[in-house]
């Protein structure tokens, strides 16, 4: 039970990450969303910036621990989403090249979201 928990934890992670990512994408066609988002981005985009853990990586690593194993052996969550969250040779300047590409990103998406809803609002 408890390594299906970190699993299950990692697939959160992933989607939490992917939701910092392109939330705002979201945002063009539902600008309420902005509401869930923005938190979402300015904490995915300061925990780069400033080399913080998630809160979910300990926990994550606390039920592999209790199930007795931090081998990822061959699994969906192992092969694909644990690279992904976790890569190898994480430097800080990579961490904050990945916080500056949120920013951007996001910018670019509410930039896009803000066009479309004075469109809208003008026509």
């Amino acid at each position: 039970m408890n390594l299906l928990l970190a699993d299950a934890l990692v697939a959160a992670h992933f989607l939490f990450i992917a939701f910092v990512v392109a939330g705002g994408a979201l945002v063009i066609f539902w600008p309420r969303a902005a509401w869930l988002h923005l938190p979402a981005a300015l904490w995915g985009a300061v925990v780069e910036f400033t080399g913080w853990i998630c809160p979910l990586t300990p926990l994550e690593n606390h039920f592999r621990a209790l199930g007795g194993s931090y081998n990822y052996s061959g699994d969906f969550i192992a092969q694909y989403l644990l690279p992904l969250i976790y890569p190898e040779n994480l430097t800080r300047e990579i961490q904050f090249a990945l916080g500056a590409a949120v920013v951007a990103i996001n910018i670019i998406f509410y930039t896009l979201a803000i066009r479309r809803h004075r469109r809208v609002a003008a026509g």
